[in-house]
């Protein structure tokens, strides 16, 4: 048994090193670099949103709502693309036949839900809107909205197909939640061949009884993007450049 645990105690350092020496590719912000901000929503942001309760914590605490402003303010002052990647849910989307923990769980919140997909009715202020401080960035001419995910990652949108059609081969990746849909799309957009970085502070997640999102999070973006900023950092980055 002393032995077992001598050798668990090595085989933990072991790795700890190879963790500590892990390579970190850099990330140069250019012209072909555009931003990307996942459910820049009420729902998430807002005291008032429905996951308040589960994320306001991780929220307040890595000063999200400023970040990702600032990642908006930067953007508009120096002609930078944003494209922004919403969550809603129309009427059809409630009728599933199967769904996992968490689409089960958004549904029963009412979480990003509307109206209808060709209507605005009830939309101005409800959990799925736009937090209000980032209204009038979304509405410059140098934001794209694109169409809607359902899950988490972009594979069912456009998000994509508007970065290559735009000419953009890099992004800075920010927005919510960190686990889920900034994940899911950092990991689809590697996975399509584009350079990613992360903003680490410009997102959160949800914090329950043995379940840390955020910090879940932070392993997979050290793990697989080619680098993770400080909105800090990736500000000065940004002033650098004045995109397309």
């Amino acid at each position: 048994m002393k032995n077992l645990s001598v050798t668990l105690v090595l085989l933990i350092a072991s790795i700890t090193s190879i963790f500590a020496q892990l390579p970190d590719p850099g990330f140069t912000v250019d012209e072909n670099t555009a931003i990307v901000i996942t459910d820049p929503q009420n729902d998430f942001l807002s005291p008032n949103g429905v996951t308040w309760g589960v994320v306001g914590e991780s929220v307040v605490a890595n000063n999200t709502v400023d970040n990702i402003e600032a990642l908006f303010k930067v953007a508009k002052e120096k002609g930078i693309t944003v494209f922004v990647s919403p969550h809603y849910y129309y009427k059809h989307d409630l009728n599933w036949e199967f769904e996992g923990s968490l689409e089960t769980l958004m549904h029963k919140i009412t979480m990003f839900d509307r109206k209808g997909a060709l209507t605005q009715e009830g939309f101005e202020g409800s959990g799925a809107d736009w937090l209000d401080k980032y209204k009038k960035y979304i509405d410059g001419e140098n934001v794209i909205v694109t169409s809607p995910h359902k899950l988490y990652g972009p594979e069912s949108n456009d998000l994509a197909l508007q970065l290559r059609k735009h000419g953009y081969s890099k992004v800075v990746l920010a927005g919510m939640s960190a686990n889920l849909c900034t994940e899911s799309h950092m990991r689809d957009l590697v996975e399509s061949g584009f350079n990613v970085s992360v903003v680490k502070d410009a997102t959160a997640a949800a914090i329950l009884p043995g379940l840390n999102g955020y910090e879940a999070a932070l392993v997979n973006f050290r793990m697989i993007a080619s680098h993770v900023f400080t909105t800090e950092e990736v500000v000065i980055e940004l002033k650098k450049y004045t995109n397309k």
